[in-house]
């Protein structure tokens, strides 16, 4: 029983994660129509940036907000300086941005070197809480909150605001949304910022439970874009559900099945492309 309950938190506490990678993505790709492969070397990054915050002595949630900030700071350069130039330019831009992530992970190896670096969690959540008999990881727990938190702010940001209707309305017809006078430009230095700086915050929470590993960038992409197709392009609530999906299949599959793990995750991908290609939360693109 116990097993059971431990790998459902896992995967709660796995998919708030992937939220925070997927959401920025989602959004990028829905307004910007790039496919950002840099976005797992961010992640990637955010956990690096986080460790050695936390080794100059930093309380662990300044840190993530520190990680946040430098990698949202690394992004808008990317957005303002290179990908702004190949504007039009969908291959160029889906090969500048993977090429930047070996930029990146070349660079983490050379200053970080290759070995893994353990983020420790804040001490107030490392010793485990007890409920009916069975105990459940503090830590993992808190990371859930804050996840929750956060998609609860990014919806009041996205339906509630008048930036957030631009937004919308630059996902939903970028043409149309230019010709009303809405300043798509700055949307894209905008949710870029945004986008990079939940994947930096998501990597420094990440580090206690994944570490701060040179091949995490590998690891997350694919399963962000995974939660992007089965949730829908530039839909927050798919993000939130596709990341839930994914955290499922991917620890229980992990888990149950090692053998068959990748099958377990990529076939209801398949399945959706084929049946819905829109996602799940998606709408049919202009």
């Amino acid at each position: 029983m116990q097993f059971w309950l431990i790998q459902t938190l896992n995967s709660v506490a796995f998919g708030g994660l992937l939220f925070l990678l997927s959401s920025g993505f989602s959004l990028i790709f829905g307004l910007m129509r790039i496919p950002n492969l840099a976005h797992g070397a961010v992640f990637m990054l955010g956990a690096y940036f986080g460790a050695t915050f936390i080794e100059l002595g930093i309380n662990f949630w300044i840190a993530a907000l520190l990680s946040g900030l430098g990698v949202g700071v690394l992004g808008l350069l990317l957005e303002r300086l290179i990908l702004r130039r190949l504007a039009g330019n969908e291959q160029g831009q889906v090969l500048v941005t993977l090429g930047i992530s070996f930029i990146v992970a070349d660079v983490c190896l050379m200053v970080w070197t290759g070995d893994p670096i353990p983020l420790p969690a804040p001490a107030a959540l490392r010793a485990p809480i007890f409920v009916a008999g069975f105990a459940f990881p503090t830590y993992r727990l808190a990371v859930l909150a804050v996840a929750l938190v956060i998609a609860a702010g990014l919806y009041l940001l996205i339906e509630r605001t008048r930036l957030g209707a631009m937004i919308r309305a630059g996902v939903d017809d970028m043409e149309m949304a230019r010709g009303v006078g809405i300043p798509i430009s700055k949307l894209y230095m905008l949710v870029f910022l945004l986008g990079t700086a939940l994947a930096g915050i998501g990597g420094t929470l990440g580090g206690p439970i994944l570490n701060a590993d040179p091949g995490l960038d590998s690891q997350m992409l694919p399963l962000a874009l995974v939660v992007v197709i089965l949730g829908g392009i530039g839909s927050l609530v798919g993000a939130l559900v596709g990341s839930l999906i994914v955290g499922f299949l991917y620890n229980f599959g992990t888990a149950l099945v090692p053998d068959l793990a990748y099958f377990v995750l990529f076939f209801p991908m398949v399945l959706v492309l084929v049946l819905m290609p829109q996602g799940l939360f998606g709408r049919v693109p202009q």
